[in-house]
């Protein structure tokens, strides 16, 4: 049923009303001539209410004369009549055409790029060695390789483990899976100890291999030894014989307190821009990757100038994007002038930007206690220290000499 549906739909169909004294004879004449008709009814004995094929309406008034009844069209449905309607419209006709060629010229181009899978690669990385590939907005989809394609840009991309493209129409499909981090091996071939990284307290000590050098609550200096890369080997009970000492790779850790000392600097005096008015607009069109400038070796004449820039783009539906952006490149000038700055506002960055280097020496295993800043102004530049006192893990390998 929704077969026919479709059929009529495509081939079109008419609805008519034949009224006359025999309109039963007008039903045997079109029978006799093959023309198919569907959904008679009868409203009275002199009135027929049919439907007929769009191409065999043509000829139906001469087979009504001579059955004495006359035709009249009630409804036309399908496409056929619907592409009628415009048969003097040729703008909408033209406009028409163009949009069914661009549907059918523009399938055969990848418009969107989807990349699945990845979680610590980053999408714009794989989409820039795609494009280094080939693979873009705006290519050609027949002409891609895309096994090729995959195998490149694997080679290009080590964090990657496996890849596959799927060419879906307009939609380029990128499936990616990810390498497996491998774990860190310790070489125990590699002799030598763990000494201290920086001065402190010692707070804790576990020597996994080799003999501490050091006690909790011991004050160590930065090189310091605090894990010996060699374990004491008794002689047998009885035996005159001295110890022996067997070398090998310290392990363990060593955490301790603290205390680090960052300074940072900034000048009293920066400069601003201001801009002078002078102002220029470039427009450009990018249709599938390729760039129509509506100027001509058009040169900026500014010496010192802001560069904006302003892109348009058509959208697809859902959240796909069609390779056809207009752009605007604005050019603004400015110059530049000497101003002071707000001591305030330049020691909280600082004193935030001491902070985050802190965090960064600790790293994911050290802790902060506590902290103070101090600052002062010494030529013309603002100096910033921080003093902090920190739990970290102290010990880092030395290998043996």
């Amino acid at each position: 049923m929704a077969m026919g549906k479709i059929i009529n739909t495509l081939r079109g169909s008419v609805a008519l009303e034949v009224t006359g004294a025999f309109p039963e004879r007008f039903l045997n004449l079109c029978a006799q001539r093959g023309v198919a008709f569907w959904a008679v009814e009868w409203p009275d004995s002199h009135t027929l209410r049919l439907t007929v094929a769009w191409q065999d309406r043509e000829g139906l008034e001469e087979l009504a004369q001579r059955t004495q009844c006359t035709v009249i069209e009630r409804t036309r449905r399908g496409v056929p009549p619907f592409l009628l309607r415009f048969r003097k419209r040729y703008a909408l006709l033209a406009g028409l055409a163009v949009a069914f060629a661009a549907v059918c010229f523009l399938n055969q181009f990848v418009l969107v790029v989807d990349v699945e899978g990845n979680e610590t690669v980053p999408t714009q990385l794989i989409l820039t060695e795609l494009r280094r590939q080939g693979l873009h907005t705006g290519v050609y989809g027949p002409s891609l390789s895309t096994r090729e394609i995959a195998n490149q840009t694997l080679l290009q991309i080590p964090d990657l483990a496996w890849m596959a493209v799927n060419l879906h129409g307009i939609r380029a499909q990128v499936v990616v899976r990810e390498k497996v981090p491998t774990p860190k091996v310790v070489d125990e071939t590699i002799l030598g100890d763990i000494v201290a990284e920086a001065p402190g307290i010692i707070t804790k000590v576990e020597a996994w291999s080799g003999d501490a050098a050091v006690a909790e609550g011991a004050t160590v200096l930065a090189g310091d030894v605090l894990i010996r890369g060699s374990i004491q080997m008794d002689p047998p009970m009885y035996s005159e014989n001295p110890p022996q000492w067997m070398p090998v790779r310290a392990m363990g850790r060593v955490e301790g307190r603290t205390w680090r000392t960052l300074t940072a600097v900034i000048p009293l005096t920066a400069e601003v821009k201001t801009y002078t008015g002078g102002e220029k607009s470039l427009w450009s069109l990018n249709l599938l990757g390729q760039r129509v400038n509506f100027y001509q070796n058009s040169g900026i004449s500014m010496d010192r100038y802001d560069k904006i820039s302003k892109t348009w783009i058509l959208p697809l539906p859902g959240d796909g994007l069609l390779p056809v952006f207009l752009r605007r490149e604005t050019f603004r000038a400015y110059e530049t002038v000497t101003v002071e700055v707000d001591q305030a506002a330049a020691q909280a960055l600082l004193e935030e930007r001491l902070l985050l280097k802190l965090q960064d020496l600790l790293g994911e295993t050290g802790e902060e206690v506590s902290h103070s800043f101090a600052a002062q102004v010494r030529e013309g530049q603002l100096v910033v220290e921080l003093t902090a006192e920190c739990k970290e893990e102290l010990g880092r390998f030395i290998p043996a000499q």
